[in-house]
């Protein structure tokens, strides 16, 4: 299980630090049933910031998401794997850094899949990457390819109670 190396609370009205099982336990029991958007931010290759919607699922303690292979973001994390997400959970708003890689093995992509199926899109593996009747209007054609978050640090800030603002660092 993928746990903070590091915790430091940013609250500055006398609320503790928030545990990291928060966030994660709500990312994998609302992931991909609940209506939730995520953004990613990467960096374009002159260095101009590019943000975009993505359908995005917490499978086996890492964030996936989905990108068409000709959109900006993944033309963007070709050449620079560098990005930000962010979500706003029940409770908790979260912005996840890290680094974004491409899965191409087969076996974790039947897993991605099956978990996005749960969700009502019906996806499928097509050689590397995935495939289904429809995606998001700004995905792009299929195939999509399917990006694996590797954290770096993640900040959540609580609107519900316990309130809090915390930051945590994990091992990369």
């Amino acid at each position: 299980m993928t746990e903070p190396t590091s915790t430091h609370n940013l609250d500055r009205y006398g609320s503790a630090e928030l545990p990291w099982s928060r966030p994660r336990d709500v990312l994998a029991a609302d992931t991909p049933t609940a209506d939730l958007t995520f953004f990613v931010a990467t960096v374009r290759p002159d260095g101009r910031p590019h943000t975009a919607g993505v359908g995005a699922i917490w499978v086996d303690d890492a964030l996936y998401f989905v990108s068409g292979p000709g959109t900006r973001k993944s033309r963007n994390l070709a050449v620079n794997p560098a990005c930000s997400i962010s979500v706003r959970l029940r409770g908790i708003d979260l912005v996840l850094e890290g680094e974004a890689h491409r899965v191409t093995d087969t076996e974790v992509l039947d897993r991605i899949a099956a978990v996005y199926r749960t969700g009502g899109w019906p996806a499928t593996v097509a050689d590397d990457a995935l495939t289904a009747p429809y995606s998001a209007p700004s995905a792009g054609p299929a195939p999509w390819h399917v990006y694996r978050l590797t954290l770096h640090s993640a900040v959540g800030v609580a609107g519900a109670e316990p309130h809090g603002a915390t930051r945590w660092t994990f091992a990369h």
